[in-house]
Parts: structure tokens; sequence; C-alpha cells
């Protein structure tokens, strides 16, 4: 019965991709399904990806280091879908997760159920350069992360990321771009969010977020829009820069990190709330195979500790710091590319964390840009200036 199912359904899609090829051409890195209707009424492109990856982690004993895990996983597998509706000026994206990672974090805040829903956004460009937004998407936070993870030079993203960024949410965003003359663009964007992360069902907890952004491109547009992707893959034949700041402002949040990390839960079940402010610095820079990426993260909360009523700490604490992120890469005309990246994060006292600095060289091989790649990065990590650790990564993206 199974068999009989799954055939069912390749024969239906090798019907829709036939249909499709009558009314637009597509090819490897364009989706694997790319359909208008006849009417120009609606369009569909469907394009899954793989992410799979090898990971080893050396950490250091007295005077060597001992090999302390091998893993393989498949990091990302994802269906992506996008195209308008109605009118091309009523975009959409829907994404849906699949791997562990991407399912993981079921609470009774979502029901406990795998959260597989990445983005399910509207777009609609109401009037000349607005658009508004409205449903479940990243936030306009620091560039490294709003860059989607299948177009980055190394294995993942840095510390910076994994420590202060804000992710995705549901609420709405309104967005506008400005020509100001000759080929000096800005770019502003602002949203209102529920603040609690994304797939909340049981909600709203604690207030409200608010995000605003200003991204500022005084040589003109990047090309392919590169400057939401790494690595110079288009060789911008003239210098091309992004700098963007971010103000984020997450009112009587109930996470440890915003609109991520754990919930802060008192005794009686109830939840801790305590407003956090993130602040993101950043640019990308191209030209003629070089890029440059750099970060600045800064997190601070009105009260950082967990506290019941009477005073008594709970042992949850708001991860306040900041950090830097700096990344350099070259790519030859082989299509292969070397990158380096620095990182390093500072925490506030009260969370106990030691300081953070890595460093990171990486090797990639584009075959088809980022929609096939094979990439390889090592790292080395010291955490309070005690602890020393090395990791070897290697993987490759299959991107339809």
């Amino acid at each position: 019965m199974l068999f009989q199912r799954l055939l069912v359904v390749g024969a239906f899609l090798a019907s829709f991709t036939l249909s499709a090829q009558e009314i637009s051409d597509t090819k490897f890195g364009k989706g694997l399904i790319n359909f208008v209707a006849k009417d120009s009424t609606f369009s569909v492109r469907f394009a899954p990806r793989i992410q799979g990856r090898f990971n080893t982690n050396w950490n250091y004993n007295e005077d060597s280091f001992d090999a302390a895990d091998f893993n393989f996983s498949i990091r990302r597998a994802r269906l992506k879908f996008d195209g308008f509706a109605y009118s091309p000026k009523l975009k959409y994206k829907i994404e849906l997760g699949l791997s562990n990672r991407d399912v993981s974090g079921a609470s009774a805040f979502n029901r406990n159920t795998p959260r597989i829903i990445l983005d399910a956004v509207v777009m609609w460009n109401f009037y000349e350069n607005f658009e508004l937004w409205a449903g479940q998407t990243k936030l306009p936070g620091n560039i490294e992360r709003v860059v989607s993870s299948a177009n980055m030079q190394l294995i993942d993203r840095s510390l910076l990321n994994s420590n202060f960024n804000i992710d995705r949410d549901i609420g709405i965003q309104l967005r506008h771009e400005t020509h100001w003359g000759s080929d000096f663009w800005t770019r502003e964007k602002v949203a209102l969010s529920q603040g609690e992360g994304r797939n909340i069902t049981q909600g709203n907890e604690g207030g409200l977020q608010y995000t605003g952004r200003i991204e500022f491109l005084p040589f003109g547009k990047f090309a392919s829009k590169g400057d939401y992707s790494q690595g110079d893959l288009k060789r911008e034949q003239a210098p091309k820069l992004m700098v963007g700041l971010t103000y984020d402002i997450n009112d009587d949040a109930v996470r440890t990190r915003s609109n991520l990390g754990s919930y802060m839960f008192l005794e009686d079940g109830s939840l801790y709330m305590t407003t956090i402010n993130t602040f993101f610095a950043d640019a990308m820079f191209k030209y003629k195979g070089v890029a440059f990426m750099g970060e600045y993260a800064n997190r601070t909360a009105d009260k950082p500790i967990a506290v019941e009523e009477d005073g008594t700490a709970t042992g949850d604490i708001v991860r306040v710091g900041d950090a830097f992120n700096s990344q350099l890469s070259y790519l030859f005309k082989s299509n292969y590319e070397l990158t380096g990246r620095f990182t390093t994060t500072s925490f506030e006292t009260v969370t106990g964390r030691a300081p953070q600095e890595q460093y990171t060289l990486g090797v990639s091989k584009y075959l088809v840009g980022h929609k096939l790649k094979v990439q390889s990065d090592v790292s080395y990590t010291t955490v309070g200036g005690d602890t020393d650790s090395i990791m070897f990564r290697t993987g490759f993206e299959l991107h339809f």
C-alpha cells in the first residue's frame, strides 16, 4: 500500500513538472518545479535542499588533544516553496524543515509538536517601494543570520550568531528602500512580532518584540542580492558595500536569549519577565572575488537574573554581553575559495559564562555556486583562556 502511494505521488510530481515545462524553463539551482499558471494568476517554485555533515572535536588534555567525538549528520533537509498569488505584487514563501535539528524544540508552548514550519510568510508590494510582510519568517537582525544557511562560506554560523541572534518570529514587517541619487540606496525595515520565536501556538506570554533595521549601500546594489549571500561568487567589478544597524527590544521577554533559549519559569508555574535589548552593527563588502563580512552584537536586560517574588534566584539568567565576528575570503577563478574567520564573545559577570575566542579556516569548492558545493573548515577555540579545543567539519550542499 505504501509503495502504491509513493508511485501515485511520483506520477503526480512528474506530470506536474512536465506541465510546468510548457510554461517556463528551469534548470539545476532554479527549482525542481517552476510552474506559472496560463492566466498568470499564480506561480509555484519548489526547491528541496539537503546539507550533510561530518564533525569531529578534539579537547586539549594537559599536553595533547584527545578526540572527543565523531558525528555524521543530516544538518538540514528542507522543502522550499515560493511564488506569487493573484498578482506578482503579492508573493509568498513557505519553508519546511525535516531534519532533527530543524524540528526539535517541542514544548507546551507549541503543543509539544515538532517545529516543522520555518517560514510561512506573504509579502505584499502595496505601494511603490513599500512591502508589507505578514507571517513567520526571519526578523531583520544581524546579516549573518539573515543570510540563508544555504549561502554560507563555512560549514555553520559563528559564535556571535549562536549566542545573540534574534532568529525567526511571528508577526508583521514593513520594508522600504530609498534611492537617494547616483548609486546611493538605503533600505529601511521595521518588525512587530510576538517575541517568543517560531511555531508558538500558546501565547502571547510577556510583551511584544520591536525590531528596526537600516542598511546603507553607498556604491549601489550588489549583483544578484550578493549582500545576502556570503562570498563574492559574482566577482563584483566595482566595490560594493552594505552597512547595517539593527536595534531590537523584546518587551517583558520570557526566554533567556530574547526570543530564543529556555523559558524562565517561576515556582508557581508563571514566567519571569524582563525587557531585553539587542543591538547589531554589521557590514558586507565585495570586490573582484574578495569578500568581507563583519559584525558586532550587544545584548542587555533590565533585570538579567530571574528571581522569585521573595528575591530567590531561579537559576535562569539572560545571556547578556557582546561579541565581534569578522570573515575574509578570496574566490579563485577555479571556484575554490579560502575563508578565514575570527570570533570573540564576552559575557557579563552575572551570566557566569567565560569569554570565547574562535579562529576558523575554511576551504570551499563551488560546483554550481551555492547550490552544489563541498566545504571543509577547522576551528581552534579557547574558553576563558584555559580550555582549548579543535573542531574539524566537512560537508556538502545540494539545493535544487
